[in-house]
């Protein structure tokens, strides 16, 4: 059953920076072949139910097996019949509200 799913897998205790172990759960998440979109609060994976959750798994493990407290945070659209919704949302709401540099830029000058 197709699934897209927004994972957030945090490292807890171990300091401020977090980027060099986020890095370490983002290439496994690369490495399943899945697709998948990376973005500065989560990562989304899309694939077989089974397959999805096979990854948040090992990517969840990969700093809990090193004896890092892990905490995994994650929301699930199950669609039957469905398939590359990662791309065909933003899609559809891009062709609601205009090119998607133009937002990007814009939000960008609002700061």
């Amino acid at each position: 059953m197709n699934t897209l799913l927004s994972v957030a897998i945090v490292p807890l205790g171990v300091g401020d920076s977090l980027s060099a172990h986020v890095a370490e759960i983002v290439k496994v998440i690369e490495a399943s072949g899945l697709p998948n979109r990376t973005t500065a609060m989560s990562t989304e994976i899309e694939g077989d139910w089974d397959d999805v959750m096979k990854v948040v798994r090992d990517a969840s493990f990969v700093l809990a097996n090193k004896g890092i407290r892990t905490s995994v945070i994650l929301r699930a659209d199950i669609r039957p019949g469905r398939t590359n919704t990662i791309n065909s949302k933003l899609e559809k709401l891009d062709s609601i509200l205009g090119d998607a540099a133009d937002r990007t830029t814009l939000r960008a000058d609002q700061q």
